[in-house]
């Protein structure tokens, strides 16, 4: 049963080590693009890795804040880990004050016939606010 258990935590850090290389070949300038944040999660969930396995593998403060990103949003969609046990482990793994960055588009709307602009949006925020229930604009703009 032991060797078993081995063998599945082995497999589970080479599918994330994928991920991982996968992230960081699209880094352009320190951003990723959306198309390849969210090909990332679903690769996490083709995997079918659990909440431990992403504490494991991507809630590490020596990888890229944004692969505590992809964790962080995967375990709080796909997986639908509580808020709670996402705040106690980015504070465990003492990534939880990490900053990051998000832009966005805000496409334009029909207002008494004539077309609006398209507003731009930023926001800079902890993973720990982002984990907060309050906090979900931007996640639901990753989603």
């Amino acid at each position: 049963m032991e060797g078993l258990l081995m063998n599945w935590h082995a497999e589970m850090a080479e599918q994330a080590a994928l991920v991982v290389q996968h992230v960081e070949q699209c880094l352009l300038s320190d951003s990723l693009e959306i198309r390849d944040y969210l090909k990332a999660i679903k690769h996490l969930s083709s995997m079918q890795l659990g909440f431990n396995d992403v504490e494991m593998f991507l809630f590490r403060p020596e990888v890229n804040v944004l692969l505590n990103l992809v964790g962080l949003h995967y375990c709080m969609h796909w997986l639908e880990v509580p808020a709670k046990h996402v705040m106690e482990a980015l504070q465990n793994s003492k990534i939880s004050q990490h900053q990051v960055s998000v832009k966005w588009w805000k496409l334009s709307r029909l207002f008494y016939g004539f077309r609006m602009r398209d507003e731009s949006h930023s926001r800079s925020v902890s993973l720990q606010d982002l984990a907060l229930p309050q906090e979900n604009e931007v996640l639901s703009v990753l989603h």
